[in-house]
């Protein structure tokens, strides 16, 4: 190792960024580097590397210490000036690199907190968490446990996170979900010919005990009652709390026949582009909130209600009455289409029941009366699977499946009608939704064998629903000049420290 880089008195802070600087270079310059390879040659960089990018931050900080603003006073928001100070406050910020040591100059009076300038001018976080491993953290956890998280940022940086500390980080990090989308204004502009669309559905996440709804967590203890030496299909359900998933997006029109759609020997025009996305998911508020803010967003993408508004649903009664509410509630027009694949799951149900024997034959009648249903005789096909079931003289238990497909139909006719909704080109799939569900909850939330507490498990929902919406870098700005707010200017008469940064 060579001796330490000489440095400019001017420079003192940065002594120790100049020392590693120069170890560092003696390093590869000597001899016992010479045969080393260009992977162990990464390996030390890598290493030295980091603790000369800390040592660089430390220099930072210590700069900033020395030369703060000596204010005579400062007023807080409770109307009391600091007047008295002291000098070389510390306070420790694990980083990216390593761990630093702030010194800063406290404002203090009798009987309160005192005032730190320089912390405010930093942002520094409540807890000793840096806004770089803060960020990295919620990165990570979108995409996977917080246990890998954590291991992986300790292998990766010099930065280390407690596992029961990086969930307590991760909800304080997307607490300001609501707030960023609530002042948000769409990007882009929105042609009114084109189609915007407000899709949702459910999906169950295992949750704690503690956790569960009141109502889930009674059948559930009710369920363990039993003892049973194995699980019955209904108390893996009562461990699931129901997160909702909503999203709105835009899309132009797509007219087809409905003979286009039950023949795909056909070849197809070219879909439009789905845009404008939107999607995200809570555990933890209650469907109705969750739609409300279904139509709020639509509302601010087109608030004069120029554009045809299109629901997508899979038909869930409470969903259906949700919606409708909303609707009535906000004063707008939509049309309610229901999924074209949920009407194909019924109809297999049915044709199992009249055809159990022959997949071929069933098979054509589903096609028969799926082509039917897209030209708009969804209660003629209801009567004519009844008929057949009269006829065949199948007995209740038998035709249960064809009764309860008919009632389908029935019941849902007004959304129902494919032919004009084909013809407006309006989607009769919930493809976006589903593939929401999927990316969102199962792909993430599944993992065997997890078990959520609400509080990380939404914080979780808010972080994979700005990925997956491409807003996480607009809202990690906006989160931090909240955190500016909430942790620092709020703690200022007038905003004086405005004037001090």
């Amino acid at each position: 190792m060579s001796q330490a880089y000489t440095t400019h008195d001017e420079w003192e802070e940065f002594s120790g960024a100049f020392e590693q600087f120069s170890a560092v270079v003696a390093h590869l310059r000597s001899e016992q580097a010479q045969p080393l390879d260009h992977g162990h040659i990464e390996q030390f960089l890598e290493k030295a590397g980091r603790e000369l990018l800390r040592r660089l931050l430390q220099g930072h900080l210590d700069y900033r210490a020395t030369h703060e603003t000596a204010w005579a006073s400062l007023e807080g928001s409770d109307g009391i000036i600091r007047r008295q100070h002291r000098e070389g406050c510390e306070t420790h910020l694990a980083t990216l690199f390593g761990e630093v040591i702030v010194r800063r100059r406290a404002s203090s009076a009798p009987g309160v907190a005192s005032l730190f300038a320089l912390d405010a001018a930093l942002n520094l976080p409540p807890d000793k968490y840096s806004d770089g491993l803060r960020r990295r953290l919620a990165q990570e956890v979108a995409v996977m446990s917080f246990a890998e998280a954590v291991e992986r940022i300790a292998h990766t940086t010099g930065g280390r996170i407690p596992k029961r500390q990086s969930e307590e980080v991760v909800v304080k990090v997307a607490q300001d979900f609501e707030a960023f989308y609530a002042m948000r204004h769409p990007q882009g502009n929105e042609a009114q010919e084109e189609l915007l669309v407000l899709t949702t559905d459910g999906k169950g996440i295992v949750m704690r005990h503690e956790d569960l709804r009141e109502a889930t967590r009674k059948a559930a203890a009710r369920a363990r009652t039993k003892r049973k030496p194995r699980v019955s299909p209904g108390v893996k359900r009562q461990r699931k709390r129901m997160a909702t998933v909503a999203s709105v997006y835009t899309v132009a029109p797509y007219a087809r026949r409905p003979e286009a759609v039950m023949s795909p020997e056909e070849k197809p025009r070219p879909r439009p582009t789905v845009h404008h996305k939107r999607v995200w998911a809570s555990v933890k508020r209650e469907a109705d909130a969750v739609i409300d803010d279904l139509f709020q967003e639509a509302l601010r993408r087109d608030p004069a209600q120029h554009r045809a508004w299109v629901v997508l649903v899979d038909g869930e009664p409470h969903q259906l009455a949700r919606i409708h509410a909303a609707a009535a509630r906000y004063q707008v027009s939509v049309t309610i289409v229901m999924d074209f694949m949920h009407v194909l799951e019924y109809l297999w149900e049915a044709a199992h029941s009249l055809a159990p024997d022959n997949a071929h034959t069933a098979e054509m009648w589903v096609r028969e009366r799926a082509l039917k249903v897209l030209q708009g005789h969804a209660r003629e096909v209801a009567a004519g699977m009844r008929r057949s079931a009269t006829v065949r003289a199948l007995s209740a238990t038998q035709r249960k499946a064809v009764d309860t497909c008919a009632d389908y139909l029935l019941n849902r006719q007004s959304y129902l009608r494919y032919d004009g909704f084909l013809a407006q080109g309006f989607p009769i799939a919930t493809g976006v939704i589903e593939g929401a569900c999927r990316h969102l909850i199962k792909d993430r939330m599944d993992l065997t064998g997890a078990r959520w507490r609400l509080q990380s498990a939404e914080a979780v929902l808010k972080l994979r629903s700005l990925r997956s919406s491409g807003d996480f870098e607009a809202y990690w700005q906006f989160h931090k000049q909240q955190e500016l707010q909430r942790n620092h200017l709020s703690r200022y008469a007038d905003g004086l420290f405005l004037d001090a940064a």
